[in-house]
């Protein structure tokens, strides 16, 4: 095998098993099948990439179809905003096609499936044909009407296609196998009468397709060689499999249908419908509320193509459902808006610092650098004056030995400006600080190139100057939900563990000039807040910044620091979707076990210790490191994380800050195992 086909995810290596056994490659053609039913969700990526990544690689065509078979949930406003995600995602889509376009063709070919004797129109209750069905262990009972002569089945049909019945009074079945194993394939349904209109079709159809029969019906009449789905329709392909063989033509393109697992992610909930309560519920502000996982939210928040094409490359493509940590996700956005966003300065909770000895009335332009990362990405302009905001939390008239900002009597330098010491404060009447007054080191500015430009200090700390400082509002976001499986409880309902604070708005932040000109696309570090971006409720006289995401994750009670900025990262490149199935399912094992690790004893922890260090030898560092900021009280994970970290130490792996970090407050928390493998690492 070679070193390119071993990092296939599995998916790819059917692709690629294909054409090695003589599919013509230009007969490739994959589609993207999202029901209009919704927004687009970050589960939805996983399989945009895939589909799209797969076309870009083989040159293949890509076809965007609707499936839109209900228009009882369907809207013109969900195709709309799927388009508009996919093509912001940077894809482009061969043809745009609807399953509502084959409405005519799906019906000629059940008039067929009547003729041949193998579908029959029935007229129970849906409970009475589903009582009928079985068990898996027993097999169903025969409709009553399942042996209707074909000119009364033909006839019955043609008159639903009419209009004559009520809705739920008549449904086309398939004549298939009342005993299969397969509980699916016990005479599904084809056809049911919604009397509602379609948004495309008006009211020309009263009778709609079901989903099975529309989906491979459609793969087959669009030529597609490879329907991906995700797992809940592994147990569908016999279907679609035989309702194709009932109109295939040995002349055309048969295609092949294979699945893959589904793309969770933690702290949130992925089901259209319980997104759907969550906007009808006015729990949320709308589908693209910064907070929901929709791909419109996480555009809105300030989320990227790039961070989102990212984290469908690094979660990957596998055989088994899992949870993917939504740090993985914050990861993602935070390397590229490393790399990417604009530096500024921002005060979310004011106090006024006066500079005493700084010239009354004086104001001068200072050059503040746009991002260190990018050195083609130049200066701005940045007001300085003797009278500024500084955030309240940068200042206390007392502190220990451990903190790093202004105090009374101590020194500190404001980012691209001066040194300053703290003198004196001003308080109200309730002893609140109104005012800080403090001297500035006048030779010592920023860049200046003086020797008391030089000097160090222990602290820098961010401002804005009060004369020019811009007012806005901001909103900070945090996750949706305060349980990691809110959806995942049988006896509570997910919406009992909505986050009461997910949302925090500031209504009077103050913000350095050079925002003013900001724009919806502009992403910006507020420094030493986080990254913010423009959100679409601003208007020129009143700006209003989200939150994108922290410069650390704020739910990690350990917060390593970040990775050296140079250091260079070495992710694997794989178009297709994802890691090497194997990389990736071995990380989510390692989480499994992990889980469990403190309460196992003896031989058994032995065993786990052995299971996760041999699963480590196929895990990356890149992978690894977003769990370094699991939360505290999940202690077993950070132990398999802290082993796994161990073998790849052995392998190479160079020290950096968060490693370092991490080892840190390892060896600084309470549990004795995680302190022993902490330990080990640190005497390496």
């Amino acid at each position: 095998m070679t070193e390119e086909y071993a990092s296939l995810n599995f998916i790819e290596q059917i692709i690629a098993d294909d054409l090695a056994a003589g599919f013509d490659p230009k007969k490739l053609r994959f589609r993207f099948p999202p029901e209009p039913n919704g927004y687009l969700h970050i589960g939805h990526a996983a399989s945009i990439c895939l589909n799209f990544g797969l076309g870009e690689q083989h040159n293949a065509p890509v076809n965007l179809r609707f499936d839109d078979t209900n228009p009882s949930k369907e809207e013109q406003e969900y195709v709309d905003a799927i388009k508009h995600d996919i093509q912001w995602l940077g894809f482009e889509w061969a043809q745009e096609c609807y399953s509502s376009d084959y409405f005519q063709q799906m019906y000629d070919w059940a008039v067929q499936l009547i003729k041949e004797g193998k579908a029959y129109v029935d007229e129970q209750s849906a409970a009475a044909m589903a009582e009928q069905k079985g068990t898996p262990t027993t097999p169903g009972v025969a409709s009553p009407f399942r042996d209707r002569s074909v000119e009364e089945n033909l006839d019955l049909f043609e008159r639903m296609k009419q209009g004559e019945f009520e809705q739920g009074s008549y449904v086309l079945r398939a004549k298939i196998d009342m005993a299969s194993p397969n509980m699916l394939m016990r005479d599904p349904l084809l056809y049911r009468i919604v009397r509602k209109a379609h948004h495309r079709t008006g009211t020309e159809w009263c009778i709609y397709p079901m989903y099975d029969w529309a989906h491979g019906e459609s793969d087959y009449i669009e030529q597609v060689s490879h329907s991906l789905c995700t797992l809940e329709f592994k147990m569908h392909r016999e279907l679609y499999d035989w309702f194709l063989d009932q109109i295939y033509d040995p002349a055309r393109l048969r295609p092949k249908q294979r699945e893959f697992a589904r793309r969770n992610l933690s702290y949130t909930v992925m089901s259209k419908r319980k997104l759907l309560e969550l906007v009808q519920s006015k729990t949320v502000s709308g589908w693209d509320d910064p907070r929901m996982p929709t791909i419109s939210g996480l555009r809105r928040r300030g989320y990227t193509p790039e961070s989102i094409r990212k984290f469908s490359d690094l979660s990957g493509i596998s055989k088994r459902d899992s949870v993917t940590d939504v740090s993985l996700l914050e990861y993602c956005i935070r390397e590229d808006l490393n790399k990417t966003a604009t530096r500024v300065m921002a005060v979310l909770d004011p106090v006024k610092l006066v500079i005493t000895n700084y010239p009354t009335g004086k104001t001068e332009v200072l050059k503040a650098e746009n991002n260190p990362e990018d050195p083609n990405s130049g200066t701005h302009d940045l007001p300085f004056s003797g009278e500024l905001y500084i955030e309240r939390e940068d200042f206390k008239e007392e502190a220990g030995s451990k903190y790093f900002r202004l105090t009374l009597g101590n020194e500190v330098r404001l980012k691209s400006a001066y040194i300053i010491k703290g003198e004196s404060v001003v308080k109200d009447a309730e002893g609140n600080i109104t005012e800080i007054h403090c001297t500035a080191d006048l030779d010592s500015k920023s860049g200046s190139g003086t020797e008391a430009s030089t000097r160090k200090v222990k602290g820098t700390i961010h401002w804005v100057s009060i004369q020019h400082a811009i007012k806005a509002e901001v909103r900070e976001y945090d996750r949706l939900f305060l349980d990691e499986a809110p959806d995942s409880h049988e006896d509570k309902n997910f919406m009992e563990f909505v986050n009461p604070d997910s949302l925090k708005i500031i209504k009077e932040a103050y913000l350095e000039p050079f925002l003013k000109e900001a724009t919806l696309d502009d992403k910006f570090q507020f420094q030493r807040l986080g990254y913010f971006t423009l959100d679409k409720d601003s208007t020129s006289d009143s700006l209003v910044f989200n939150k994108t995401v922290g410069l650390r994750d704020s739910w990690a009670k350990q917060q390593p620091a970040p990775s050296q900025p140079n250091q260079p990262t070495k992710q694997p490149q794989n178009q297709g979707g994802g890691q090497g199935q194997g990389q990736r399912l071995a990380i989510n094992e390692i989480q499994k076990i992990a889980k469990k690790y403190t309460n196992l004893s003896g031989d058994k922890l032995a065993a786990a210790r052995a299971d996760i260090a041999k699963l480590a030898e196929e895990v990356t560092y890149e992978e690894l490191e977003p769990l370094f900021n699991t939360a505290a009280k999940k202690v077993g994970t950070r132990i398999g994380v802290m082993i796994a970290l161990g073998v790849l130490l052995n392998k190479g792996q160079q020290l950096n800050s968060a490693i370092e970090a991490f080892i840190a407050a390892g060896m600084a928390d309470g549990n004795e195992l995680l302190v022993e493998e902490a330990s080990l690492l640190k005497s390496k």
